[in-house]
């Protein structure tokens, strides 16, 4: 509760809506620039820092999975997925 709202005063006054949708806006304007930028980054630190890479793959592979397990909506036990019969 404490992140969620330290992070909406932040959007709120740094770009005026959630930076995730900022961020998918710019991934679709300039997707091809994204790509370009992602993949020299990691062949960068891939080759700089080849004995790290790995403890940084997976700190960001957990930190990921627990971004979208904990974080956005709120927990409701027992939560089905929207299916064709329900929606």
């Amino acid at each position: 509760m404490i992140l969620e709202s330290l992070y909406r005063k932040l959007w709120s006054r740094l770009g005026g809506r959630p930076w995730t949708y900022i961020l998918r806006d710019a991934w679709h304007d300039y997707e091809g620039l994204w790509i370009i930028g992602l993949v020299s980054a990691g062949a960068l630190l891939g080759h700089w820092l080849w004995a790290l890479f790995f403890w940084f793959v997976l700190v960001f592979t957990l930190g990921y999975i627990a971004g979208h397990l904990f974080w956005g909506t709120s927990y409701v036990r027992g939560q089905q997925g929207v299916t064709e019969e329900r929606k």
